[in-house]
């Protein structure tokens, strides 16, 4: 993501994306843990390493890492927020980005909550352990540091006339997105044998159901995604000639 970044963006929106990053996803999964709001009522296992006050720190460079990734692939499909971007360009990009951000959410949590117990929904969920309210609080936290990073582009980020990257550097973040959908797709075909799991509320949930789910929500979100992304890349790229 640095590099990838740094060849995108001077240094400073690099530092100006991380720092926001982190800060709205550390007070927001922060206060959740403490108040419900926005995720809803989890915690986190004792055996994820050290925290930052109630967060595992590995969590916030998932943020940032993958949250560069969904931001870039939104600029394919929306257009790049520059200086003097229109205000619907800096208000869509950071939309489409927060959905790309959330279905990746959408395979991974019943697999890492239920299953692996790595964080643990203590009201359950109706969607294989995990509530609907993890969601809805994923759109506002991505939305939020997404937007606040598309305002600074649009007053302090490259203009319009800074160079134009070439198709390698977007192809190399599309097949990441999609590998990271595979991956889920994997998981289902070698799972491992099933068995019943039980989430905090007493409700018994099958694991060949969840792994089979991930890869249904990844093969009709995350890797639709990247096909989309891939079918405008190289449409614009033959417009060009």
């Amino acid at each position: 993501m640095l590099i990838h970044g740094l060849k995108r963006y001077p240094w400073k929106g690099i530092v100006v994306f991380i720092v926001i990053t982190f800060i709205i996803s550390g007070i927001m999964e922060n206060l959740s843990i403490l108040t419900g709001f926005p995720f809803g009522l989890y915690y986190y296992s004792a055996n994820l390493g050290a925290k930052l006050f109630l967060v595992p720190l590995f969590i916030f460079p998932s943020y940032i890492a993958f949250g560069y990734l969904a931001w870039v692939l939104s600029t394919i499909l929306v257009g790049r927020v520059h200086r003097a971007s229109t205000m619907f360009t800096a208000v869509a990009v950071p939309l489409v980005a927060s959905f790309m951000m959330v279905v990746w959410d959408l395979s991974l949590d019943p697999v890492a909550s239920t299953i692996n117990h790595a964080w643990i929904w203590t009201q359950g969920g109706g969607y294989f352990g995990v509530p609907i309210s993890n969601f809805l609080g994923w759109s506002l936290t991505v939305y939020l540091f997404f937007q606040l990073f598309a305002m600074f582009l649009r007053k302090r980020g490259p203009d319009s006339s800074s160079s134009e990257l070439p198709i390698t550097h977007y192809l190399q973040l599309i097949l990441v997105y999609m590998w990271t959908g595979f991956g889920f797709v994997f998981s289902y075909l070698f799972r491992p044998a099933n068995m019943q799991v039980t989430d905090a509320v007493g409700h018994v949930w099958q694991t060949s159901d969840i792994y089979e789910t991930s890869a249904i929500s990844a093969i009709y979100t995350m890797i639709f995604v990247s096909i989309l992304a891939l079918v405008i890349l190289y449409r614009d790229q033959l417009q060009k000639k």
